[in-house]
């Protein structure tokens, strides 16, 4: 599984709008409204490298009101969440 974090500028006047479209799309897992230089960040995740061409340029760029993307793909992923759910492995509720 590739992961891309996808940094979004959007009309600001369509912000929940844009958002909305942007997390019902198939490979977005989550979308969060930010402060800062850009307005969205979208997580990606896709089973293929050329995949992430179908939904960054291809979808999500052509959404309206996106003005544009900054993408940075994943090399590994840490999480405390995943570190607990593994030591959780065979121990009873």
């Amino acid at each position: 599984m590739i992961t891309a974090i996808v940094l979004i500028k959007t009309s600001v006047d369509r912000i929940p709008e844009i958002a909305e479209s942007i997390a019902a799309l198939d490979s977005v897992s989550e979308v969060f409204s930010v402060t800062g230089t850009y307005d969205l960040i979208a997580m990606v995740r896709v089973a293929k490298h050329d995949d992430l061409a179908d939904v960054i340029p291809g979808r999500i760029s052509k959404i309206p009101g996106v003005e544009g993307t900054d993408t940075h793909v994943a090399f590994r992923t840490y999480s405390q969440h995943d570190l607990e759910a593994a030591f959780a492995i065979g121990l009873d509720a």
